[in-house]
């Protein structure tokens, strides 16, 4: 089976790349199971002070994988989400988010819990969730934490896409910059990132994550199986299936 995430450690940071093009780096399981391994591999090296996710290519993640959520139980699945947003909460490292496509769904949890975004201006976002019948419960965890709440009730609601200045503007990105500038934007962060010291970085990021980290703990297994039971629901089968054949 050919892995779908890789790890690469160079210039002090590992950086994580989501490769499965065939379903836009949709959260399977494999996929999420090997970007948690190459986060706990990525937190364990001494030759890495940052850790940056990203994608090898155009869309960043188009959320859950609908053809296994319309198959089978998601409660395995749910639970695996709220620890990869825990995992990159807690890392005593700082994680950097950089997008350069589109983000839909379950794929803003990882935006959510990043402590840096950047992203291109033309990176688009939605939480689509109410449009197959079911709820964006298990990246609320971190999201309801980073978002202005008028803002959060607007998407959240709707469904409708929004636009990298938006994000930045309600916090959920750190900056939107003009495509052709995200990589000497990340270059720049990076460097700034490097004069930090490990002991600085994990002490901070305590302080700066301790009310999402309460969150995910005071509310993970709720919200995973409220996720679990929305997703095998009669309801949100018939859309999942409706949405899969007009896909096809």
């Amino acid at each position: 089976m050919s892995e779908l995430v890789h790890l690469d450690v160079a210039g002090g940071a590992a950086t994580i790349t989501l490769d499965s093009e065939h379903n836009r780096n949709a959260l399977s399981r494999q996929l999420v199971t090997e970007l948690r391994e190459h986060l706990a591999s990525a937190e364990g090296d001494p030759e890495a002070k940052v850790v940056v996710i990203r994608s090898a290519h155009r869309v960043f993640c188009s959320g859950a994988d609908l053809s296994e959520a319309s198959s089978g139980s998601m409660e395995e699945g749910t639970r695996a989400i709220v620890d990869l947003q825990r995992r990159i909460v807690t890392s005593t490292k700082p994680v950097v988010v950089v997008l350069a496509g589109p983000v839909r769904a379950g794929g803003l949890g990882l935006v959510g819990a990043a402590d840096l975004v950047l992203a291109g201006e033309s990176v688009t976002f939605a939480l689509t969730e109410v449009r197959i019948a079911v709820a964006a419960a298990t990246i609320s965890l971190s999201l309801l934490e980073r978002l202005d709440p008028r803002f959060a009730a607007d998407v959240f609601l709707t469904g409708r896409t929004f636009t990298a200045a938006e994000a930045a503007s309600a916090g959920l990105v750190t900056r939107a910059v003009p495509d052709a500038e995200l990589e000497d934007a990340l270059a720049a962060v990076l460097a700034d990132l490097a004069q930090g010291h490990p002991q600085g970085f994990r002490e901070t990021k305590e302080l700066l994550n301790h009310d999402v980290v309460a969150r995910i703990d005071a509310l993970g297994d709720q919200v995973a199986e409220q996720s679990a039971r929305l997703f095998g629901s009669d309801a949100a089968r018939e859309a999942m299936l409706a949405f899969l054949s007009r896909k096809g």
